[in-house]
């Protein structure tokens, strides 16, 4: 099932609607199918946020980079997985996922999944935050047991 990729964003009270696109993420695609239509919405409906992304390709291209600057960003290391709570949520949903066929099937899968992940767990997950920030620091960067 190459070619498939899942977006979301998730806030404390809040997620963002999880978007499946199939084909190649560039930079312009990121604009007018993620960026545009659900990242500005979803951050100006939430005061005082600020939005975490990695380093990926799409996310530093210049016009990704143009878009996102009216926004508060967060710096962020593509590898530091210890820092990102996304990853974690992603984590879980992954363990949940049945075997699908299709690409289909699992764009439906994914969607089921999303839409039944409590807010909890998102919460914990944003809690841990200083403690994932102090065990990196106390691993000297290296990976944590986060």
């Amino acid at each position: 099932m190459a070619g498939v990729m899942v977006w979301w964003a998730i806030a404390y009270d809040s997620r963002a609607t999880l978007i499946v696109m199939r084909g190649t993420l560039t930079g312009q695609r990121f604009i007018d199918y993620i960026l545009r239509p659900h990242v500005g919405p979803f951050l100006n409906g939430l005061s005082g946020t600020i939005f975490q992304k990695d380093n990926a390709r799409p996310h530093t291209a210049r016009v990704a980079q143009d878009f996102l600057r009216h926004f508060q960003t967060l710096p962020w290391s593509a590898r530091s997985p210890d820092f990102s709570p996304v990853e974690h949520v992603w984590d879980q949903l992954k363990r949940q996922r049945p075997s699908c066929h299709s690409v289909h099937d699992l764009e439906l899968a994914v969607q089921d999944l999303w839409a039944h992940l409590p807010q909890d767990n998102m919460r914990c997950l944003i809690n841990s935050m200083p403690d994932r920030v102090a065990a990196c620091i106390a691993a000297g960067g290296s990976p944590t047991c986060y």
